[in-house]
């Protein structure tokens, strides 16, 4: 089932539900505004709350895959 289907049937349902995608190139449309999509980052499902401003995205904009812990420090590097 493809998401725009996935995503009427929710709408229509009037349950708030989360749609599971690992479809991160799917442009978000406007019939998605106001639904809730469970975006695979590559280990879990984020919630990606669709507002009016993301539309013509991508889903996977919103759903970041690494995580920055930082640089470092001097005194930690060896042989420098």
């Amino acid at each position: 089932m493809n998401l725009l289907k996935k995503a009427e049937k929710v709408s229509n349902s009037g349950r708030k539900e989360v749609i599971k995608t690992w479809s991160r190139r799917s442009t978000i449309l406007p019939k998605f505004v106001g639904l809730t999509f469970g975006v695979y980052n590559g280990q879990k499902f984020i919630p990606v709350p669709v507002t009016e401003n993301m539309v013509g995205h991508k889903l996977g904009e919103f759903s970041p895959t690494r995580t920055f812990k930082g640089h470092t420090t001097a005194d930690k590097k060896v042989g420098s």
